[in-house]
């Protein structure tokens, strides 16, 4: 049906008002109540369109429209600081392609009256930071308020607490002129924010009340500039990027007379001021280009979140001829990057089954374009990340994808009709693969299926753990046989890998019948093992090499372990409670009891003993680092006679660490060790602790 003129003006100007109506709202959300409920793309997106409907109509523009002023007001509790130079936003060039870059170089030349033949335009180019604007006010080389943008002509003081960025400077060099407003950034570096959640979470679990996660670093350094008590803004560890002017002496009463921007960035830094390292000068649109792919490329490494760069022109006499346009200056744009959060539904919640059994809530999305990929799935971590965001069927999400990074579901927005939601999410009880239990361990966020020997998911990672050098050793059988061998079929359990005939195995690709024997007789051959390298095969989780060995001389029967309670577990030397109910909860699963039955039945054996106490280690209770390359020993030599004398190896440096022995290209464990006063060891000075422990001590090799 044709729409009348009439009715499409009425249907232009409902959608102008509601456009309005949604970018207050969320405008104020996002500036005022440091809680915004939706990505900067979707806000973006209703900001140009409400942009084209005006353009379309002047005649609609109105004084309150948000297309003719900055942003939110100032919060009530903090005095309000009036601007003496405004602080306006730059216009975002949303088009992410090299084209965004030249429109930008083209409209400059153009409003210069430049032509083809005429030299290319010197830029500064400098990361996008997402944070938070501040200007920060000196009189006679001291900080006197520190105000943010608010709605660019009027901001809040925020002194008390800009002042705990131990990165700005309190006082400035004498060089310094009278009247100096410095405006930049306010953000929070991606690990104190990763460090701050995680004290976060550790409140949460000691049961203090009112505690919470933070979603993004950008919103938590806006909510920590604008507490009513520093000593909380001191807790949130923020930084501080220079990268402009307000207010300055001007040159004819002693104040400083820049050429270029660029100059003006350098004298700020020999000032005291932060300014990063990637800002450059590029000449013409080709150069542009070129810094918008090189910090595209490094966006995802930096250690601060950014979402584009920023265009200027780097001569100030060129930037004060171009002036400004309603609300941003012609002589500077933000080039964006593809937008890393959109909203999207929820269609389902599943729950996947990873390589070492850990369980992990998958959220199943409406497609959705973020982060330059169709993204349909999206990882809820864990059960407790689930219900903290109170993630479930049928929400709106806003959904992020940095990079490489897994997508994630990063917050929920109010649901209009909150009887629609769909229940509260639940972690199984039984694995929706195998249908083993699952369980989570004290002190730990994760779920785990118990049937490693069995569950389907993780047959591979027990083929090649099992298969292991350290554990049965099966030479030969790699990754990429491995999965040959279980995804055409020929595997379905762990003992199916010795009843593989050599036919089947030179069907493979890449195998032929010398490399199957090859495979076969080293199967063969690994029949013939230790119930230690046994035990350490199957998988148990939290049970290593170490216990395996402990153990298996404590028990020195299989059965006896199968058949231990928790209590007679934890008698063992160096199992405690966890570690003794993973092995129980283990062999009480009748599958894994079946798959060691036919693992023997295969002919897979050890030598048996009866339980003997064994005296005392000369080196219990005492832990070992082992780094580098040692001149004689390997280090499974080395590892194996320090366990034999009863040392703990551990793979990490930390204070309980009794003793490191470095070889050669040691690296950071030997620079750890140092900076603790841990003792350090080489070859020789093992072999001589060693060689002086009493003569039931390991044997040192000839």
């Amino acid at each position: 049906m044709n729409t009348s003129p009439d009715q499409e003006h009425q249907e232009h100007q409902e959608r102008l008002h509601a456009l309005r109506q949604l970018l207050h709202t969320y405008a104020h959300q996002y500036y005022v109540l440091d809680a915004p409920q939706v990505p900067d793309a979707e806000y973006d997106r209703l900001f140009q369109e409400l942009q084209a409907l005006e353009a379309a109509h002047p005649d609609w523009v109105t004084p309150d429209s948000p297309t003719q002023r900055v942003g939110g007001k100032p919060l009530e509790q903090f005095a309000p600081v009036r601007h003496a130079r405004p602080m306006l936003s730059i216009r975002t060039e949303t088009d992410t392609e090299p084209s965004g870059a030249r429109s930008f170089d083209a409209r400059i030349r153009k409003e210069l009256g430049l032509g083809d033949a005429d030299p290319a335009v010197d830029y500064v180019a400098e990361p996008k930071f997402d944070g938070l604007a501040m200007s920060l006010r000196y009189e006679n080389g001291v900080l006197v308020q520190a105000a943010t943008r608010g709605d660019g002509e009027t901001g809040e003081d925020v002194t008390q607490n800009i002042r705990t960025i131990k990165q700005i400077p309190l006082r400035l060099p004498a060089e310094a002129p009278a009247i100096l407003e410095v405006r930049g950034e306010v953000y929070m570096r991606r690990d104190a924010f990763d460090a701050l959640n995680a004290r976060q979470r550790q409140r949460i679990a000691d049961g203090e009340k009112g505690e919470k996660t933070f979603v993004n670093p950008r919103n938590t350094a806006a909510g920590a500039v604008r507490q009513l008590d520093p000593n909380t803004t001191t807790q949130r560890p923020l930084s501080f990027f220079a990268y402009g002017l307000g207010e300055v002496t001007p040159p004819e009463q002693g104040g400083p007379d820049f050429a270029t921007h660029t100059n003006l960035l350098q004298t700020l830094k020999s000032w005291g001021f932060p300014v990063t390292d990637l800002v450059e000068q590029a000449r013409g649109a080709s150069e542009l280009i070129a810094y918008h792919t090189r910090i595209g490329a490094l966006r995802d490494q930096l250690p601060f979140d950014i979402d584009g760069v920023v265009y200027k022109v780097n001569r100030l006499d060129l930037q004060q001829k171009l002036g400004f346009v309603s609300r941003e200056p012609r002589w500077a744009v933000a080039h964006k990057y593809p937008a890393q959060e959109q909203l999207t539904t929820v269609l389902a919640i599943d729950v996947q089954v990873g390589r070492t059994g850990k369980l992990t809530p998958v959220a199943k999305l409406a497609p959705v374009f973020v982060g330059n990929v169709t993204v349909t799935n999206a990882t809820l971590h864990n059960e407790d990340e689930a219900r903290r965001k109170d993630v479930r069927v049928g929400d709106t999400v806003v959904v992020r994808r940095a990079g490489d990074v897994i997508p994630e579901v990063v917050s929920v927005l109010p649901a209009a009709d909150p009887a629609a939601r769909g229940p509260v999410f639940a972690m199984p009880q039984q694995c929706p693969v195998c249908g083993s239990a699952t369980v989570r361990e004290e002190d730990e966020a994760d779920y785990r299926c118990t049937g490693g020997l069995y569950c389907s998911a993780q047959r591979k990672q027990a083929i090649l753990h099992f298969a292991q050098r350290r554990a049965v050793e099966v030479e030969g059988l790699g990754d990429k046989l491995v999965d040959q061998l279980v995804d055409g079929g020929l595997i379905q359990t762990l003992p199916d890998l010795y009843r593989v005939d050599v036919a089947a195995l030179a069907a493979l690709d890449r195998m032929a019948e010398k490399s199957a024997q090859n495979v076969r007789d080293a199967l063969e051959k690994s029949k013939q093992t230790t119930l230690a390298r046994f035990l350490f095969g199957l998988g148990i989780r939290h049970v290593g090499e170490s216990t395996a060995k402990v153990l298996a001389r404590h028990f020195g029967q299989l059965d006896a372990i199968m058949h231990a309670t928790p209590e007679q577990l934890c008698a063992v030397e160096d199992v405690g409670p966890i570690v003794a109910q993973s092995i129980h909860t283990f062999f009480q699963q009748p599958h894994n009891r079946e798959v060691v039955a036919q693992l023997r039945a295969c002919g897979l054996s050890w030598a048996e003993h009866t339980p003997s106490v064994a005296p005392p280690k000369p080196l219990a209770g005492k832990t070992f680092v082992l780094t580098g390359t040692l001149p004689t020993l390997s280090r499974d030599q080395a590892k194996d006679m320090l366990e034999a004398a009863g040392a703990k190896v551990s793979g990490s440096v930390s204070k309980k660490t009794d003793y490191v022995v470095a070889g050669t290209e040691a690296g950071s464990k030997l620079d750890k060790a140092h900076a603790l006063g841990v003792a350090v060891l080489d070859e020789a000075g093992l072999l001589e602790m060693l060689q002086g422990l009493p003569a039931d001590g390991p044997l040192l090799p000839e």
